[in-house]
């Protein structure tokens, strides 16, 4: 039966048997299938396969290298050979490069502090995107073939997301948002913050759940009529542009009628909030692309949501909209900006190394790469994440900067999870849930002032809004 495989950030342990890694007993060893396991527990095996997804393993555990990136992570004794048999002499030298590579990546992944086993990443350069994706590459097996396979989509992987970090480096967070919402106007749609947007796209789907076909005109004024006691704000127009924007999502069913009106009818698929909503982020998110903005699913979830809790989702949307071709329209659009900024890093440099990677083939049924093209990949993403850790370090302001929480965000009034359970948090400092009772205490006190302060500012626009109505009544009687 199939064991449950442990959280990315655990990769410095045995998964069956729990035990740190070490390189003596609990020595690493990588399958094929990129599931890290020790040696004591493969040897226990009832059967030669992966106990996590079934994959035969074809080579003798005997023969499976140890893994040494994993190895200097625990600060064991890393050997300085490993006899490996491979055909020739020429292939020893690519695997050997390629290890190599490997290896001096996953220096970035070093534990700074946390708990037996778990990897504590708070202070690495590196975004966690980043080094989750770094932890595929490091377990990958390179003697297999499925492997080798493996490693190449991974090394593409990691220089994808590398090309949108420096993207990201360049942009001005200030202007970030103010750009995505003209891209969005200029397509004739709007979006009227977090909690209005929410209950505009409450009401559609109130009026059209039950499979009713009403007109734009209707089913605006509807929506209108509705948000008015909440929002004094709301107007036909702008919820126009919110109907507008679902209809570009392509949400409605559209029956055109001679000399009158449209009517729209919500399909069927869309007649549930969650649903309704992951198109309507989804669009918003197209859009963005369209217009070259690169946002992080951080700064997604602040803009769409007012909050960092639906980072998952805006992640899970964004990499439902790449395709094979994604990699190298980015890089394109990473030479503009380097173009624009004048490049004072010299990050063009990077860009033959960005387009080998953005050639890899990332279907997983691809030809398995030669020993010669595995030793380029490996080679390639390696300077491309040496070229942003750099670039972090030396010349960009973010790297420097230290993350604020929200002050309306439920920023550590609840206890963390992950120290509870396992002993160590990896997000350390940057987690947002609280790591003793003090902090705990020190937040609530906090963010009760806080919510206290923004009710009564909220009171306080709500009433202007209302005075300036009664002014505008009374100068201008119906």
């Amino acid at each position: 039966m199939p064991v449950q495989a442990a959280q990315w950030t655990e990769f410095l342990s045995c998964p069956i048997c729990y035990n740190e890694f070490d390189e003596n007993v609990h020595k690493p060893i990588s399958l094929g299938c990129s599931h890290t396991v020790c040696k004591t527990c493969l040897n226990k095996l009832h059967r030669k396969a992966c106990p996590f997804d079934q994959t035969a393993i074809n080579t003798d555990i005997d023969v499976l290298p140890v893994n040494f990136a994993l190895l200097q992570l625990v600060g064991a004794q890393v050997p300085d050979h490993q006899s490996i048999k491979l055909s020739n002499l020429g292939e020893n030298k690519h695997y050997e490069v390629a290890k190599k590579c490997v290896e001096d990546l996953a220096l970035y992944l070093k534990p700074l502090s946390g708990g037996k086993g778990v990897a504590s990443l708070n202070q690495s350069a590196l975004s966690r995107p980043m080094q989750r994706k770094l932890v595929t590459l490091v377990n990958c097996q390179l003697v297999e073939e499925e492997g080798r396979v493996r490693a190449m989509r991974a090394a593409r992987s990691l220089g994808e997301r590398t090309v949108t970090e420096l993207i990201l480096q360049h942009q001005n967070p200030q202007q970030l948002s103010a750009n995505l919402w003209a891209a969005v106007r200029a397509r004739g749609c709007q979006f009227l913050g977090p909690a209005m947007q929410e209950e505009a796209l409450k009401l559609v789907l109130l009026a059209l759940e039950d499979g009713s076909a009403l007109s734009r005109k209707v089913l605006v004024l509807f929506v209108v009529q509705r948000l008015e006691p909440r929002f004094p704000q709301a107007s036909k127009t702008s919820i126009g542009h919110v109907v507008q924007l679902l209809y570009r999502a392509s949400c409605f069913k559209v029956t055109k009628r001679d000399e009158d009106s449209s009517l729209m009818q919500l399909k069927e698929e869309f007649r549930s909030y969650e649903a309704l909503r992951r198109e309507h982020d989804a669009q918003i998110v197209h859009i963005a692309m369209e217009a070259g903005l690169r946002i992080s699913p951080e700064q997604w979830s602040s803009l769409l949501y007012g909050d960092l809790a639906h980072k998952s989702h805006m992640q899970s949307i964004i990499d439902k909209l790449q395709s094979p071709e994604s990699f190298a329209k980015s890089v394109q659009e990473l030479t503009i900006v380097l173009q624009r900024t004048g490049d004072p890093a010299n990050l063009n440099r990077l860009r033959p190394h960005l387009e080998l990677l953005a050639n890899i083939d990332p279907n997983p049924d691809a030809v398995s790469p030669t020993w010669e093209q595995l030793e380029n990949a490996m080679v390639a993403v390696k300077t491309v994440v040496h070229g942003l850790v750099d670039f972090i370090q030396n010349y960009s302001r973010k790297g420097h900067e230290t993350p604020q929480p929200q002050p309306n965000s439920k920023y550590k009034t609840s206890m963390c999870r992950d120290l509870r359970q396992q002993g160590g948090c990896p997000r350390g400092t940057n987690c947002t849930f609280a790591h003793s009772q003090e902090e705990l205490e020190k937040y609530r006190l906090r963010n009760k002032k806080i919510n206290a302060t923004e009710v009564l500012k909220q009171r306080g626009k709500l009433f202007q809004v209302q005075m300036e109505f009664q002014m505008q009544r009374t100068v201008f009687p119906s």
